[in-house]
């Protein structure tokens, strides 16, 4: 892609407006260079990408341009009618790009169904299947940072695009002029011809039924409503309405909010970054929490499909969870409380990614029932529902991933933070009646199942050459892999691009079963792992530690090895 070509094409389109061509006319050759290399990918998950002028970003016309290609796949499976759910988020830009996608979906003849306002993504993902649409999309970056924006898309399943799907829209996309070949009517005018047709509150109270049906049980909350107390936060986004109404109408008595960050807010204004992944998130959340005695903290990101949580310590302080923790006791919890109470379906089955903890691993061989390992994303875990559902076969109980998601129930295809708020906070409740607390139950896991720790490395790549340099160091890794890793001796690679398991002393091979993906997985002595895997939605590559050992102190060292193993990779 010629560059200068593409950007005197934008500063020469009647189609782009005099503000964003000055804002072209200011930048360096650089940034020209940056912005117009190539078109922002678009993959299973949609785009995602910075808001600024330039292909390689996220603007009104790379947004439509993507959308142009989407319908195309709409089209050519002649589903039309059936139409497509649109909502966005909190983040800046959000309701504009979403309007956008709107009139692009109409002008190609495809039904839309638009919400009123902004709704988490799993009310998006749930809505498909309510409407029995073909398609949706939601326009979000999820835990990135202000400057981001995002378009995710979704098929009739309620989950991400597949592999080939999304492959056949980038390759409409990639043959659709950006300005030329896209169709756009006038958004109101549409909504008063009956093309876009607004939707609203009765979906809110579908999907709040359907969450409040996936209570294990029932009576645990109220059990201990009058001395419970829970610390919620939405920084800014838009967990704000859902996630209360659905912890109260679960029985909880005592729900404190964060005042500032209860407001809608795209600069995020209270935290850096919106990421219940990053203690620093929760800060004013576990402020809150001591002042008011709270044995809780919940915090969402600004699209609602991600949970963080602090919880009190032996020593009475508050400490977060990883996902893996939270995502291991909450499969723990919602095994027990079936069995406790009777209710175990016939074959159960959960389900994680490979880049998560192999605690669960443990945790469902003790209760007898089937765990599924997929890549990562949560469209995977979709997938899995989706296969199984098609034959008839299995009842899904649980699916989660090391990056704060989790969902439980089929009713979305996709992680939910509402659900996962509710078992979270029912799990706490379970254990308190106990005269324990969410990190006595986590010790008690650990006694049970033995000690586990995770870590993931991140390494920003920015810059032109970011990704050639990701891309020279798993080509390195591939050719010339190392014999171990933080002392411990690698006895296989599994590398998800090639579909190859190799043992390192025999040579033999055997498949992964899993579709192809860029991830290196190296399986080390003692049941420890490294994954190295660069993200499909940040210039970063991730180095996921998996590890396990007999105390909390040989693992602290362990990590160290591996890390320090990583950094004479980079």
């Amino acid at each position: 892609m010629d560059y200068k070509q593409e950007y005197q094409k934008w500063l020469s389109s009647d189609k782009v407006a005099e503000d964003v061509k000055k804002e072209l006319l200011s930048l360096d050759e650089e940034e020209i260079k940056f912005r117009f290399i190539s078109y922002l990918a678009f993959g299973t998950g949609g785009l995602r990408g910075t808001m600024v002028a330039g292909t390689n970003a996220m603007n009104v016309y790379t947004v439509a341009h993507a959308t142009q290609g989407f319908a195309a796949l709409i089209l050519k499976e002649g589903r039309e009618k059936d139409g497509v759910v649109i909502a966005h988020d909190c983040r800046n830009q959000g309701e504009l790009f979403a309007r956008v996608t709107a009139e692009v979906f109409a002008a190609n003849g495809i039904k839309v169904y638009y919400f009123d306002s902004l709704r988490p993504t799993p009310v998006l993902s749930f809505a498909i299947r309510y409407l029995k649409t073909v398609a949706g999309v939601n326009i979000t970056a999820s835990h990135n940072p202000k400057e981001y924006n995002g378009y995710k898309a979704y098929w009739e399943d309620g989950a991400q695009l597949s592999l080939e799907q999304a492959d056949t829209v980038s390759a409409s996309i990639a043959a659709t002029d950006i300005f030329e070949g896209v169709r756009r009517v006038d958004f109101d005018t549409a909504v008063k011809e009956g093309k876009i047709e607004v939707v609203g509150t009765v979906i809110d109270d579908a999907f709040i039924q359907n969450v409040i049906g996936e209570a294990v049980d029932k009576n645990a909350i109220p059990a201990v409503a009058d001395s419970l107390k829970v610390v919620y936060t939405p920084l800014h986004g838009c967990g704000h309405r859902l996630v209360p109404e659905v912890l109260r109408l679960s029985g909880l008595k005592h729900l404190y909010t964060v005042g500032e960050q209860m407001v809608i807010d795209g600069d995020f204004p209270s935290v850096q970054s919106p990421n219940p992944e990053y203690p620093e998130a929760l800060s004013l959340g576990i402020s809150l929490a001591g002042k008011v005695g709270s044995d809780l903290v919940l915090a969402t990101d600004p699209d609602a499909d991600r949970v963080g949580i602090a919880v009190r310590n032996a020593e009475g302080g508050f400490i977060t969870m990883t996902g893996n923790q939270v995502g291991a006791l909450l499969l723990d919890y919602i095994l027990t409380a079936y069995e406790n109470t009777g209710t175990m379906p016939e074959k159960p089955y959960a389900v994680k990614t490979i880049v998560t903890t192999e605690l669960a691993a443990k945790i469902a061989r003790a209760h007898n029932i089937t765990l599924h390992n997929v890549l990562t994303g949560f469209k995977f875990i979709g997938e899995v529902i989706k296969n199984h559902d098609d034959v008839g076969d299995g009842h899904y109980l649980f699916g989660f991933e090391e990056s704060y998601g989790y969902l439980k129930g089929t009713y979305a295809r996709d992680k939910d933070a509402v659900v996962a708020a509710m078992l979270i906070v029912e799990m706490a409740a379970y254990y308190k009646a106990k005269g324990m607390t969410l990190y006595d139950a986590l010790l008690a896991m650990y006694k049970t199942y033995g000690t586990f720790t995770e870590k993931t490395v991140n390494v920003t790549m920015k810059g032109l050459d970011g990704a050639a340099r990701m891309k020279e160091l798993m080509n390195t890794l591939r050719k010339n892999p190392p014999k171990e890793i933080g002392g411990k001796k690698v006895l296989a690679l599994r590398d998800y691009e090639s579909g190859i398991i190799t043992d390192t002393e025999t040579g033999e091979t055997a498949p992964t079963g899993l579709p192809s993906s860029n991830v290196l997985f190296f399986e080390c002595e003692g049941d420890n792992s490294l994954v190295v895997r660069p993200s499909g939605t940040e210039p970063k590559i991730k180095f996921y530690l998996l590890l396990n050992g007999d105390s909390a102190e040989v693992l602290a060292d362990a990590v160290k090895a591996f890390e320090a193993t990583v950094n004479t990779w980079l």
